[in-house]
């Protein structure tokens, strides 16, 4: 694996497959809001990160000089690597070259119970969707409503 400057992935990416390597940066769907306009971008599923494959460990030398390139990822001394299932696992999801994450249960005005924690057992409805698995809802408590934000898997469909 290889730690890129931030935000220069895909310059990281281009100078190294310039070289010969192969390399692999999993992109996902991000809605960007920026100036009044939100627009959909293919961002990086692991900011910071790519996948190189190198056959022989005296090939990595070239790649640590690379335009975009920071740094070998370590566990010690040896260079960190993935299980090639795991990259295939995740060109399996891509589509149209950006990785599909898969169906949410969940969505905006649904009603649901609260799994576990203070709030285990109270019903709240949904009011916004957050990427980072993160969900807004509103909830009925001491005689008014209240907006709250919590892990999506704190959440259980109502019976």
């Amino acid at each position: 694996m290889i730690n890129a400057h931030p935000h220069r992935e895909r310059v990281a990416v281009d100078n190294l497959e310039r070289q010969g390597f192969e390399v692999y940066c999993p992109l996902i769907r991000k809605t960007v809001r920026h100036a009044r306009r939100v627009l959909d971008v293919a961002r990086p599923l692991f900011p910071g990160y790519l996948f190189l494959r190198a056959s022989d460990v005296r090939r990595w030398r070239p790649a640590l000089s690379t335009i975009g390139v920071r740094s070998l990822l370590r566990f010690g001394d040896q260079p960190g690597y993935v299980d090639d299932l795991f990259i295939q696992s995740l060109r399996a999801r891509e589509h149209n070259g950006v990785i599909v994450a898969p169906a949410t249960p969940w969505r905006v005005g649904q009603e649901v119970r609260i799994v576990g924690g203070s709030f285990d057992g109270l019903v709240a409805t949904i009011l916004e969707l957050r990427d980072e698995e993160r969900v807004t809802l509103l909830m009925e408590m001491l005689n008014g409503e209240v907006k709250v934000r919590m892990e999506a898997r704190h959440l259980a469909l109502t019976a």
